[in-house]
């Protein structure tokens, strides 16, 4: 072999083995993003359905959705520890004036909640009770026996043993909107969460509270949740529910009700997402947009009531 041979012999075992150590690349996977939510018991059983099903097409997004409550998601929110808050009460100008930016997702209502074997439960579901009686209950206290509420007599009358909740919440809030206060004026024992409540109520016979109302009815049966009822309320005030008042069966008669403008608005109300400003976080503004459009199809299955189109429309605009 002559020389010019034996070079160009090494120069290509070299160049074959040099190639032979590598593997080929592997193209590279999209980069990972985060979007943090924050905020209302109410939404969170729905944005937790969102994500599951936006990560079906978007496996690249990671969520992190925490419960605790509306006032915590603004806060949260407002100084930048998350990227949404999750918000269920209308704003207050203050609110506004600090810069939220929101869109309305769905609707949903709070309801007055009492232990499945209350005594009077019989008389209350076919009496119910007036507004100016809740506010007489959770408000003003003028009212603080069963049997005074019901214009009963008993020798040892029973307490009514309010639950409100403890933290800054929506549904505090919305409820007692119903007969015009705020969070701050209901009375009773305070107690941190929507399940709380919920738990409470269900311990005590003679307890009373509010619950948003995936913590009243099971999502998959439609079915009242265990240990739990309805307070039915008297909208007309006329003394007795009338059929067109009785629509605490199951969850999906009470969805109607809230659709139909039959159950009151407040506590009926809209629930939101809410930025600091406008994001700029394309990621999160992608999301809102999913939610306005394919993620509505997944509202009335979560046991929410679906915003009307024109409203969604309105929504929409806001995102572009």
């Amino acid at each position: 072999m002559t020389y010019k041979n034996r070079v160009l012999f090494t120069a290509v075992l070299l160049l074959t083995i040099s190639f032979q150590g590598r593997e080929p690349r592997a193209p590279k996977s999209p980069k990972a993003v985060s979007i943090s939510l924050s905020g209302a018991f109410a939404l969170y059983p729905l944005a937790q359905v969102w994500a599951q099903e936006y990560n079906k097409t978007h496996p690249d997004v990671r969520f992190d959705i925490q419960a605790g409550g509306a006032g915590k998601g603004f806060t949260d929110c407002m100084s930048g520890a998350v990227d949404v808050g999750m918000f269920s009460r209308e704003f207050s100008d203050a609110e506004k004036a600090k810069g939220v930016w929101y869109i309305a997702v769905c609707k949903d209502a709070v309801l007055p909640t009492m232990n499945l074997k209350n005594p009077n439960m019989k008389a209350l579901q076919l009496r119910g009770v007036k507004k100016a009686e809740f506010a007489g209950i959770f408000v003003d206290k003028s009212i603080s026996t069963w049997e005074q509420l019901l214009g009963t007599k008993n020798s040892s009358p029973h307490k009514i043993n309010v639950y409100t909740r403890a933290d800054a919440a929506g549904a505090a809030d919305s409820w007692a909107a119903f007969f015009g206060k705020k969070q701050e004026n209901l009375k009773g024992i305070g107690i941190p969460s929507d399940p709380g409540v919920a738990d409470a109520v269900r311990k005590d016979l003679n307890g009373i509270g509010y619950n948003n109302t995936l913590f009243v009815f099971d999502p998959k049966s439609g079915k009242k949740l265990p240990g739990i009822d309805v307070v039915p309320i008297d909208v007309n005030g006329n003394g007795q529910i009338d059929p067109d008042e009785n629509f605490y069966g199951n969850l999906h008669q009470f969805l109607k009700a809230v659709n139909d403008g039959k159950y009151p608005s407040p506590p009926a109300r809209n629930l939101y997402f809410i930025t600091n400003g406008k994001s700029n976080k394309k990621e999160v503004l992608d999301f809102f947009k999913w939610v306005l459009t394919d993620g509505q199809q997944f509202v009335a299955p979560a046991g929410y009531v679906a915003l009307p189109k024109n409203i969604i429309a309105d929504q929409v605009k806001k995102i572009k």
